[in-house]
């Protein structure tokens, strides 16, 4: 008699958890707002308020400052648009926490996965320069073995080559990872890279709703991370 068992996919256990960062381990939007307007004034332009930055979220910071000159006046010819893009950077990376949180239990979870063992690290489309200052200015910088940022390869999420950077730095498979966040861009990522469980927040910048997206499920809060990855 031929067991079943033996044509099933042998399921290796979790050794590593990636994150996204904007909008599953940090709350970001309200210094993204203040650097966007401190762009616009300077521009003469009217400022953006905290529920359009949210929706701007996402895809990397030149989406961003693209969809704040788009939503404020049109978006510049290429030369002044690329200005714009490094204007708002250097404003935003002198202090990207000043108005930033961890959401709750990011923290004390994140310290209990790593007190286990697992390897941790941050996939984000958000430049180098700003997530290395965010992480640390919020304390956890310490629990992340590795970081990729939005300019740390060619492409940015939802390519899946950031994940596969980022777990070959964590010298793990992709079968033996899970990854994390809070949008559609992390979950087609996630997929993309074949990592053996996605999982969302019930937070963060989602612009589609979370129950139609293929991932392997729903976060109850971010305390709930540890048992969903026992599962």
């Amino acid at each position: 008699m031929t067991d079943p068992a033996a044509d099933s996919p042998i399921r290796r256990p979790i050794r590593a958890v990636a994150f996204d960062l904007d909008g599953t381990l940090v709350d970001s939007a309200a210094d993204l707002m203040h650097a966007s307007n401190a762009l616009l004034a300077e521009l003469g332009r009217p400022p953006v308020d905290l529920p359009a930055v949210r929706s701007f979220i996402g895809d990397g910071a030149p989406k961003l400052v693209e969809r704040v000159l788009a939503a404020t006046g049109g978006v510049p010819a290429p030369e002044e648009a690329a200005r714009c893009l490094q204007r708002f950077l250097s404003i935003y990376e002198a202090d990207p926490s000043a108005h930033s949180a961890l959401y709750p239990g990011v923290a004390e979870t994140l310290e209990a996965l790593a007190t286990a063992g697992l390897r941790l690290g941050v996939c984000t489309n958000k430049p180098m320069g700003a997530t290395a200052r965010l992480l640390d200015d919020l304390g956890i910088a310490g629990l992340f073995a590795a970081v990729v940022g939005g300019d740390s390869y060619p492409t940015r999420k939802p390519s899946p080559e950031p994940v596969l950077g980022l777990l070959d730095r964590l010298e793990v498979r992709p079968d033996e990872a899970a990854f994390v966040g809070d949008n559609e861009h992390d979950v087609a990522a996630a997929r993309a890279a074949k990592v053996a469980r996605v999982l969302v927040v019930p937070y963060g910048y989602a612009r589609v709703p979370l129950d139609g997206l293929p991932h392997d499920g729903i976060l109850d809060g971010f305390a709930d991370l540890p048992r969903r990855l026992s599962c």
